[in-house]
């Protein structure tokens, strides 16, 4: 089991020029290219809780144990826990060289070679959740900041700020909501720890059991719930998964719950039943009623641990200590002659979100009407309850379950109020006005609704939904695919999903668009392609023509070079398509709609790599027969200059639908504007041209007059903001005379006098100043 839980999860970094995703391998972690080794590296490995951070960042450290990360001498790790409940103030040398690793001897040359060499030093603070009096340095900024006493939040500040130890590495662990950003104002690198993929989850799974009489059925009866199977996917969830499962087959049971909130009853209800001796019944619940109590009141404060001193009774430390539920905390001490003091701490974070939902089920002083509001699902604010993610699922499933067994063992609550209970929440949701929900609300929502199992809500909800969702840069996990596919399933409704930035996985993408009301969808090329490929190494060409079909590309904005690669690869996916010829194993010849259904374009990559995203993006745009707008600016001054100008008028003629072409703000010059004056008659269906804020000059514009009477179906030229000069502007007015088809030439230039143009408009009302 130990080996399980610590198999390697696959770690994602993103690429702050790009914003694209690679994976990479641990040893990478502390690679940071085109860096100076001078001043404090900023790294950060986020994940939500239970994505296995805490074992990472332990693996790291018996790495450097063994020889591994040779550039560091010094590695320290920190629990935030630990050094953030005692209320004290302390030195650099105390953090680093007396809280918990205290040399026996040289204590002093040990610290002053950490000072003289910071860049060998690693600090690794694990569970950092912001510090929202960062700001206020002032206190550990005198002449030797190191050396003074501040608190520990100071002490992290001064780190980050560089006021301490510049040149050392720091390496924090967040969850993706947690303040970080708001306290770090350059991270180096961002790292994500995205969770177990399918294959991932079979193995810990298997490796869980591989020593256990029922390996063979016990992966076989949690893939049979896939709501189960799903959350499996983080390691934590999983572990407490698999220790169900055990206990369900060791008792010679069938299947398994079919929501979160029923895994959690049983495992609570077996944990105190399995380890039950001669302690009365109410007495345990008393005990788990007052720890449920705790779970709340340190949650509402974004916090997990506590000084054992505060706790209310030494019977209900004794209770969740027995069961598993707190684990002992060694807080920090000053010197030898100080007391050592010891916190406690919730086991797992899974396990307060359930014991803050039982807290809100029963505590007295909570009416019912009240409890509605710790699902917030119509508040537009950031979710008060946003740590405690797990607990409006949890509190909406213990709703509809307090007739049930193992809840009536946790807990003394009589049916009337559990029934008054389960009517207050249906009433909330019948009356919710589900269509104007945001995304992140209606997927909260969603989560409440599937874990009560109550029919009645999962059809309202469902014939509610509105037919266009959109979950655009929401990331959707697994369960949460599982939820709305299950829902979506229920309605009689069509709809249009659209998936782009998500994260969904591709066994989710495959299941959304496989539903028969899902009509069309929206998703990342990059998921599409992956999923189309699959599909067609598993010879799925029904679900491959299908998903084909449904797939919605228009309008595209590409972004990256990626985008553009990915578009590519959409291009080559089709030609292989097209050439396939109809075989044995049911490959037919199709195309894919949404190429040739692309009208708009947009090109937004920027000075970077505005030319090298271009010069790839013309090799596949004569693959888009209806392209009706091509915008080269989308306001990101992507600089494709002369030659990118030449390259792109190469393919005017294969461009037979295109009406607008933006090509402002492209840094090009006349020798650009006469490739494409060349080749613009050819753009048949051409309406609107803007070549704003360029460098054309008048040998430019003379070209562009010399073709204007030649583009007949051109009504709108914009060429303001050049370099154009009174004689550009006279030889464009002249051929517009020419030219009855054009109904606007927006030509005004701070190199063209005022006389000149205001004259030039009232000989022409069509010119625009």
């Amino acid at each position: 089991k130990n080996s399980a839980k610590a198999m390697e999860k696959e770690l994602v970094t993103c690429s702050l020029q790009e914003k694209e995703k690679t994976a990479i391998d641990r040893s990478q972690i502390f690679q940071i290219p085109q860096r100076k080794d001078l001043e404090t590296k900023v790294i950060v490995v986020l994940g939500k809780a239970g994505m296995g951070k805490s074992i990472l960042v332990q693996k790291i450290c018996q790495d450097w144990s063994n020889g591994e990360f040779s550039q560091f001498e010094f590695v320290f790790w920190f629990d935030c826990k630990q050094i953030s409940l005692p209320e004290k103030q302390y030195s650099l040398k105390e953090l680093l060289l007396e809280f918990f690793v205290k040399p026996q001897e040289g204590s002093k040359e040990i610290f002053e070679y950490i000072l003289q060499n910071p860049a060998k030093v690693l600090l690794v603070f694990d569970g950092f959740k912001g510090l929202p009096d960062h700001e206020n340095f002032s206190r550990c900024s005198a002449s030797q900041p190191e050396k003074d006493l501040c608190s520990i939040k100071e002490l992290l500040s001064g780190l980050i700020q560089k006021k301490i130890l510049n040149g050392c590495t720091l390496l924090f662990t967040a969850r993706p909501k947690d303040k970080l950003y708001q306290c770090v104002s350059k991270v180096d690198k961002t790292i994500e720890i995205v969770g177990f993929s399918p294959q991932q989850r079979e193995l810990y799974i298997t490796k869980y059991f591989e020593e256990s009489p029922y390996c063979d059925r016990a992966l076989k009866l949690i893939k049979e719930r896939e709501y189960l199977f799903s959350h499996c996917y983080s390691p934590v969830m999983c572990r407490f998964v698999c220790f169900l499962c055990e206990t369900v087959l060791e008792m010679g049971e069938k299947s398994l719950p079919s929501t979160l909130t029923e895994v959690f009853l049983k495992f609570f209800q077996q944990k105190i039943m399995l380890m039950q001796t001669d302690v009365p019944t109410t007495q345990n619940q008393e005990s788990l009623a007052t720890l449920a109590r705790i779970a709340w009141c340190l949650g509402e404060k974004h916090q997990s641990a506590m000084k054992s001193d505060l706790l209310p009774s030494k019977e209900v430390k004794e209770f969740a200590l027995k069961y598993g539920f707190f684990l002992p905390l060694a807080l920090p001490r000053h010197s030898d002659s100080e007391e050592e003091e010891f916190g406690s701490t919730f086991s797992d974070f899974a396990i307060q979100n359930f014991l803050c939902a039982l807290h809100l089920l029963l505590a007295e002083e909570l009416k019912d009407k009240n409890l509605t509001k710790y699902l917030s699902f119509l508040s537009k604010k950031k979710k008060p309850y946003n740590w405690l993610d797990l607990m409006p699922q949890f509190l909406a499933g213990l709703m509809f379950l307090q007739d049930n067994p193992y809840f009536c063992s946790l807990s003394n609550e009589d049916a009337k109020q559990s029934t008054k209970k389960q009517k207050t929440l249906l009433k909330y949701i019948r009356r919710l006005q589900i269509n104007t929900l945001c995304a992140e609300r209606l997927l909260e929502l969603l989560r409440c609704v599937y874990e009560t199992q109550n029919n009645y809500l999962l059809q309202h909800v469902a014939l509610r939904l509105e037919p266009d969702l959109s979950f655009l840069g929401i990331v959707l996990t697994p369960p949460d695919v599982h939820v709305l596919y299950s829902i979506l399933r229920r309605s009689r409704k069509e709809f249009s999903l659209d998936l782009r930035n998500s994260s969904i996985d591709m066994q989710g993408l495959q299941a959304l668009v496989s539903l028969r009301n899902v009509t069309s969808f929206r998703a990342s090329l990059s998921d599409t392609v992956r999923l189309w490929k699959s599909l067609e190494q598993t010879k799925d060409y029904e679900l491959l023509k299908v998903s084909a079909e449904k797939f919605v590309l228009d309008p595209f904005k590409a972004k990256t070079v990626k985008d553009i690669s990915d578009l590519s690869d959409l291009v080559e996916m089709q030609e292989k398509m097209m050439n396939c010829a109809q075989d044995a194993s049911g490959c037919t010849r199709y195309e894919i709609p949404a190429i040739r259904n692309l009208r708009k374009l947009e090109f937004a990559l920027g000075p970077a790599c505005g030319l090298q995203g271009l010069l790839k993006l013309v090799k596949i745009l004569a693959a888009f027969p209806s392209l009706q707008h091509l915008d080269l600016d989308a306001l990101s001054e992507n600089g494709i200059g002369d030659e990118g100008a030449k390259c792109l008028s190469e393919v005017f003629p294969t461009l037979t639908s295109l009406e607008t072409l933006n090509l402002s703000q492209n840094k090009i010059t006349d020798l650009g504007a006469e490739n494409l004056a060349t080749a613009l008659p050819s753009l048949s269906s051409l309406k609107t041209l803007s070549l704003y804020n360029n460098n054309i000059c008048d040998f430019g514009a003379e070209n562009l007059a010399k073709v204007l009477p030649a583009m007949t179906s051109l009504r709108v030229l914009d060429v303001q903001y050049n370099k154009i000069t009174g004689v550009g502007a006279q030889q464009l007015t002249d051929s517009l005379r020419k030219c009855p088809h054009i109904k606007n030439l927006v030509m005004w230039n701070p190199t063209i006098p005022y006389g000149v143009l205001e004259h030039l408009q009232q000989l022409d009302s069509r010119i625009s100043v």
